[in-house]
């Protein structure tokens, strides 16, 4: 088949919103579209066109992707360039190699190479990939990316100066990133700007049940900014989404990755409406790594009392911090039995104790000591969903929203593992050391001393 007849049939199955992003050939456009509107995959069909055509013209043209994390920007690639390109019918050669960073650690770079030398690089974006290339780019979710500020700070100049193309798109993601600058300052009052919400795709023929999705996501503030595009006040948000973007990482929450570690585990009870969450912690260095985190709702006490004394057996854990409050009592006492006093700690919830967890919860996200994992939007949400208001009396209080992810439930189990990593330094007995291999082949320590060590505190 030839190209032209692929393009026909490529261009047939887009609905008219798509149809408009693409021939709009402005040199700087930005697009605001609601979740599941394929914004990624027809972001890539213009870059797949130009190729093509660049291809049939004999010459070459150069695409950067920078995508929130080596998975999206993987995806990016394999489920939207590599099948436009495969429907064109044209030849490519695909490669991976390690991407090294000034901070010395490395990303994938992943390429798709043509014959006469077009290239497009797909990267997970932060400011050292964004000042590696010149090259026409398209930055994707880019409300989403870390250090989206500084990301564009590196990036601009180069595209600006060298006549380049530039194409940003995403979902809202809060007010405190370079997105919601771009999509409502002055700075971009030459660019060519799309806004698609839900209503209008829908309305442009895209197949979905707009009162069926908004009863499945049951969040009217994440309904309101993912797919009616409305930005969010973040005043009165204790965590904003930059902060929550900032230390988010793809490795975060897998198991697998547990490097034998110390760590620290807070608790948030729940037995009825609200979540039963454990949030897991490892010590790296300086920095908190979340390794697990378990959420049940409607766990009986012993179903939560064994998920514990799962958690105890695979990690090695050094200080838990268990939310005692109410129906906490019991099962703090009784996890005291099994796992020793000096390692679990009861916290009551007053309104002091939870501004002071609150208060070294946050340090731990401005500092960057944290890692927790990356496009859990049920964990964003409940992170972002507390709010530090005023009581009657003036004094702060916090408070959540309660739907179907939670009553914040989720950053609560976050604050009391961090707090479990600022008290002192616990010395593990002998039979505290974990003995079994842990999930995902991490087999016993090895060093029996090793369980003795005093580990320092990060804050």
């Amino acid at each position: 088949m030839s190209s032209m007849g692929s393009a026909a049939e490529a261009r047939a199955i887009l609905y008219p919103y798509q149809r408009r992003w693409i021939d709009d050939q402005s040199r700087f456009k930005i697009g605001m579209f609601s979740r599941q509107t394929g914004k990624t995959y027809t972001s890539t069909l213009e870059i797949a066109e130009d190729m093509v055509k660049a291809e049939v013209e004999k010459r070459r043209v150069r695409w950067v992707i920078l995508s929130r994390g080596e998975r999206q920007a993987r995806e990016a690639m394999e489920e939207g360039l590599k099948v436009h390109l495969r429907a064109y019918g044209a030849a490519f050669e695909s490669l991976e190699s390690d991407f090294h960073l000034a901070d010395a650690t490395s990303c994938k770079s992943l390429e798709v190479v043509m014959a006469h030398g077009s290239r497009v690089t797909a990267l997970p974006a932060n400011p050292d990939t964004a000042r590696g290339f010149s090259a026409n780019v398209f930055l994707d979710e880019f409300a989403f990316h870390a250090d989206s500020r500084k990301i564009w700070a590196a990036l601009f100049p180069v595209v600006s100066r060298n006549g380049l193309k530039l194409r940003v798109v995403s979902t809202p993601n809060g007010k405190g990133n370079k997105f919601y600058d771009l999509m409502t300052s002055a700075e971009t009052a030459g660019w060519s700007k799309h806004v698609v919400d839900i209503y209008q795709a829908v309305a442009d023929g895209l197949p979905r049940d707009v009162e069926a999705l908004r009863a499945a996501l049951n969040d009217p503030d994440a309904w309101a900014q993912e797919y009616e595009l409305q930005w969010l006040d973040e005043a009165s948000a204790w965590l904003s989404y930059d902060l929550i973007n900032a230390v988010e990482h793809e490795r975060a929450g897998i198991p697998q990755n547990y490097a034998g570690g110390p760590c620290y585990v807070g608790v948030d009870i729940g037995r009825r409406h609200d979540l039963f969450v454990i949030w897991v912690l490892e010590e790296v260095g300086d920095v908190l790594w979340t390794r697990e985190l378990v959420t049940r709702r409607g766990a009986s006490f012993a179903e939560q009392d064994g998920l514990l004394d799962d958690v105890f057996r695979r990690y090695r854990v050094l200080r838990c911090c268990m939310d005692q409050t109410g129906m906490g009592e019991k099962p703090v006492e009784d996890a005291r039995h099994r796992h020793g006093s000096g390692r679990v700690e009861g916290v009551l919830f007053t309104s002091s104790s939870k501004l002071a967890l609150a208060t070294v919860g946050k340090q731990a996200f401005e500092d960057r000591r944290l890692r927790i994992p990356q496009g859990d939007e049920a964990l964003r949400s409940d992170l972002h969903k507390l709010q530090k208001v005023a009581s009657p009396t003036g004094a702060p209080r916090f408070v959540a929203d309660s739907d179907s992810g939670g009553h914040a439930d989720r950053a609560w189990a976050c604050f009391l593992a961090v707090n479990a990593a600022t008290g002192p330094a616990v010395v593990l007995p002998d039979h505290a050391v974990p003995s079994g291999p842990a999930r995902g082949g991490l087999g016993r320590f090895t060093d029996p001393d090793a369980a003795f060590m005093p580990y320092r505190r990060m804050f």
